[in-house]
């Protein structure tokens, strides 16, 4: 505040004067004291008012060089108007020297309230919040709705990219999302102040106009209303986080059947609005460890949804597992419809984590092949950059899903066993074995492969047969074999 806008207090324009120093009176206003006399030593910023008259003059121009020397606000005098040598020096001083008629107590309390306006004003608005958010948990649509009310302007919940949750907010994108401290934004006719409730939700809110004095009130009412928006987090976590419990384990119940699910299995199924019947389509989002699929869940739904795509999504280890039903068997020509919105969801997603999908073919009643498909498709995409990490199962052949299986986590260790006899022994065998049965089994391309002679070839297969007590000759151990010398070859990088 400054002495100018004091002096238009109704209790001060109808009874102050300003008798000297007229150019001080934009300097800024702090505090009003009272004072018996002269002998005192004013602060800065400080307008000193005199409740009884002085004894002479010079004491009137010693107090108005002091105020000079530390910056005060001014002087009010009561009675008459100094003699001209004191207006004068008050001039030249550029000190403020007001007289009044009226009571200097009462002034002096209408000053000190309308210092204090402020602080009252901001300590009424956090009570109301705190009296109108503090009662029960809400949703960020009635917190909104209720700070729109209290403040009388522009509210919204933003989301850590910056887009509108809940309320609306004319400029919600220069609310800077990565910085999570609370922020004022000049605007061209306002500001506009935002205050984080954790680092991914925010609270903001507009000020234009002649609202925007009162930002100092509006940002400790937003910083009250984060309070409540994290407490609304905190328990719609928990509430998502025992919903993503209860459905990952449905699934994996569902998933875990050999045979028809039973009745108490169907009932689950369908308390949770899960479809059984009718043809599938498996898909499989899968994320980085870091990724919180919890709280992304809402982003993956409303991904599928903006495609008109209608699945069950369930929070499923690292990633997603989900599935589209049909009434009747889809055609080809839908399936293919279907793939290429996956294909839009999955760009969509990728704009804010990385993430790989797969998609399984249609099966009927029954979840577990269409979901197995997809899961094979989406572990190979997670390694296929060239087909933008996203993968139908239709585009790989029968060699390309055996050969994913073999990098399961239980085959590993199996393939690894199997093949321990032959780590120790000189001559690589391992690799030996799959280049002979990747020749499908000729000695003379063996040898090429591997740089040897075909006799050293044979002597090498012969050494496996005996120690892994096999027949080579038999289709089925040669492919366990294959894919377990595989398995062995492909882990070894990562070693």
């Amino acid at each position: 505040m400054i002495l100018r806008q004091l002096l238009a207090l109704p209790s001060w324009a109808g009874s102050v004067r300003v008798c000297s120093g007229e150019s001080g009176l934009d300097r800024p206003l702090k505090t009003v004291k009272a004072a018996l006399d002269a002998s005192g030593a004013p602060a800065s910023g400080e307008l000193v008012v005199v409740v009884r008259p002085l004894g002479s003059d010079w004491q009137i121009d010693a107090l108005l060089r002091r105020c000079a020397d530390s910056q005060a606000a001014g002087v009010l005098l009561p009675g008459t108007e100094p003699l001209a040598a004191s207006r004068l020096l008050a001039e030249r001083l550029s000190v403020p020297l007001l007289v009044t008629s009226a009571d200097p107590l009462d002034l002096l309390v209408d000053a000190r309230l309308a210092l204090a306006a402020p602080d009252i004003d901001r300590a009424e608005a956090v009570l109301a919040a705190h009296r109108a958010l503090g009662e029960r948990l809400r949703p960020p649509e009635e917190i909104v709705t209720v700070l729109r009310r209290l403040l009388d302007a522009p509210v919204a919940v933003l989301d850590g990219r910056g887009e509108v949750l809940a309320g609306e907010l004319a400029e919600a994108a220069r609310v800077r999302v990565h910085e999570p401290v609370p922020q004022r934004v000049a605007l061209a006719d306002g500001v506009l102040l935002a205050h984080p409730a954790e680092s991914s939700v925010w609270l903001a809110a507009e000020l234009t106009g002649a609202k925007s004095p009162r930002a100092d009130v509006v940002a400790a009412t937003l910083a009250v209303a984060a309070g409540a928006v994290q407490r609304w987090l905190l328990a719609h976590r928990l509430e998502l986080e025992r919903d993503a419990r209860s459905r990952s384990a449905l699934l994996g119940d569902l998933l875990r059947q050999d045979t028809e699910p039973g009745a108490d299995l169907r009932r689950r199924a369908a308390d949770a609005g899960w479809r059984l019947g009718g043809w599938h389509v498996g898909l499989r989002i899968g994320v980085p460890a870091d990724v919180d699929t919890v709280s992304r869940t809402q982003e993956v739904v409303r991904a599928l949804r903006a495609e008109s795509i209608d699945a069950v999504t369930v929070e499923h280890g690292e990633g997603w597992t989900g599935w589209v039903t049909f009434e009747q068997e889809p055609t080809a020509e839908r399936v293919r419809a279907l793939s290429a919105r996956l294909r839009a969801v999955h760009r969509s997603l990728r704009r804010t984590f990385d993430a790989h999908l797969g998609v399984g073919r249609p099966h009927a009643d029954g979840l577990t092949a269409t979901v197995a498909e997809a899961t094979d498709a989406a572990r190979l995409a997670a390694t296929r950059p060239e087909t933008g990490h996203f993968l139908h199962v239709d585009q790989l052949g029968m060699a390309q899903l055996l050969l994913e299986w073999t990098r399961t986590d239980t085959f590993e260790p199996a393939a690894r066993a199997l093949l321990a006899p032959l780590v120790s022994v000189p001559g690589d065998l391992i690799r030996t074995l799959a280049a002979y049965l990747d020749a499908e089994s000729s000695l003379a391309e063996t040898a090429t492969v591997l740089g040897i002679h075909r006799n050293t070839v044979a002597a090498r297969i012969s050494r496996i047969e005996q120690l892994l007590h096999v027949d080579l000759s038999r289709p089925d151990e040669r492919l366990a074999l294959h894919l377990a010398a595989r398995a062995v070859i492909l882990a070894r990088p990562a070693e």
